[in-house]
């Protein structure tokens, strides 16, 4: 179920912010939903990489590697 909120801003921003979404083919809104999307789920995807990066903590190479070793392609 969508819920609606209401927000408060300059009006001459909004403006601009509704022009340049419109430039996009898309709506402010839309814009906004994308945005709140990314902003929730910001600190569970790098909590979630954390995880990832820890478990890897038992990987070991054996050894040191060079300069010219770590840039080999």
């Amino acid at each position: 179920m969508q819920k609606n909120i209401t927000l408060n801003a300059d009006e001459a921003l909004i403006r601009k912010a509704r022009q340049r979404a419109r430039s996009e083919h898309t709506s402010l809104n839309e814009v906004f939903r994308a945005w709140l999307k990314r902003y929730a789920v910001r600190d569970s995807a790098a909590g979630e990489y954390d995880k990832l990066m820890d478990s890897f903590g038992h990987v070991d190479a054996g050894r040191s590697f060079t300069r010219d070793e770590t840039n080999e392609r």
